[in-house]
């Protein structure tokens, strides 16, 4: 506003005891008493009742911060607020850290499962080389799913499971072997629970985390731990017939870091990507899941495990577990959206 108002007491006050035609030789009766130098004080108020105090008048300043405070609230849930009102084809992300987990139980694990469990589905992928099972994270109401490009390549038909028992057939809508990650999107679905995507640039070392996901086939299993390193350079392999010969094994997914090669031969045809490590628990089955922030956002997709064995039968989490950056995801998904195959 550009309006200026004046100051209570910015007023001239005539002086009653000399007027305007008064000289200094006139008269003055003795017993009067000499004009004050200030302007006379203001009647004492009212005395008012206990407890209470005196109503202010409210200028400008007051107003603008009044203003300041209301936008500061409504800012802080303009992600959320996105999700709600702008249907449900409309991915729900946030730049900085939305409270997505319930007031009254944040910071919560339990609080962090309740918001986040009904955005998570099993993953089940069949090919000519036989069947996989992984995880995948809902990105719209209409049936969005991200998950890594390993849990569905050459699949001939993918089946979804959402957490509350429905399922679905779905479509692969696009992939992108180099940063492994696939988009899938449900038939005939509505109404779905859709994630928040967060920001994994404000993700630091030793940050509270989540992991959801269906290791072994167990839908909606929750662990929790830590970020344990950031920028991790993680190798996995490109090529479709290595990705079918290890679901034909029922191995883990093979990676390579340091040098050398974990769960597996990854083949010759690689590619690397910088990934969140926790040691929030990590099965095979994890695959295409959620790492997920205290405020229940979505800061990875869970992508890699170290084994010391190769053998899916004798093998369990050691607490080395990698996730591609949500905003690795973020920044590849008008490609797969677009039907991106490579």
């Amino acid at each position: 506003m550009t309006e200026s108002l004046r100051h209570n007491g910015e007023y001239e006050h005539a002086n009653p005891y000399q007027g305007p035609h008064q000289h200094a030789s006139s008269p003055v009766n003795p017993e009067w008493p000499p004009p004050p130098a200030q302007p006379p004080a203001q009647p004492e108020q009212p005395e008012q009742p206990h407890g209470r105090r005196p109503a202010r008048r409210r200028g400008p300043a007051a107003l603008l911060v009044a203003v300041a405070i209301v936008a500061a609230a409504v800012g802080g849930g303009t992600a959320f607020g996105i999700q709600e009102l702008t249907g449900s084809d409309t991915v729900a992300s946030s730049s900085t850290s939305t409270n997505v987990v319930a007031s009254s139980q944040k910071g919560t694990v339990s609080g962090v499962a309740k918001a986040v469990s009904p955005s998570i589905v099993e993953i089940s992928a069949t090919s000519n080389a036989g069947s996989s099972t992984g995880s995948g994270v809902i990105i719209t109401g209409d049936g969005e799913i991200i998950t890594n490009n390993h849990v569905v390549s050459g699949a001939s038909s993918v089946k979804v499971t959402t957490n509350d028992g429905k399922q679905y057939t779905a479509e692969v809508v696009g992939t992108d072997s180099k940063k492994d990650l696939a988009l899938i999107k449900l038939e005939n679905a509505s109404g779905l629970t859709a994630a928040t995507l967060g920001d994994s640039d404000g993700v630091g070392v030793g940050d509270q985390v989540v992991a959801i996901g269906s290791p072994e086939g167990l839908t909606g299993t929750v662990t929790s731990g830590i970020v344990s390193a950031l920028d991790r350079d993680v190798t996995v392999s490109t090529d479709e017939g290595q990705q079918q010969q290890q679901q034909r094994q029922g191995g883990q997914w093979p990676f390579e870091f340091g040098g050398q090669q974990f769960n597996g031969d990854t083949g010759s045809s690689t590619t690397t990507y910088k990934a969140i490590q926790t040691d929030a628990s990590l099965n095979p089955g994890n695959s295409g899941g959620a790492l997920i922030d205290m405020n229940g956002n979505i800061i990875g997709i869970n992508s890699a495990m170290y084994s010391a064995t190769e053998s899916s039968a004798s093998a369990g989490s050691v607490g080395l577990g990698f996730a591609i950056p949500v905003n690795t995801v973020k920044a590849d998904l008008p490609g797969l959206r677009a039907g991106a195959s490579d």
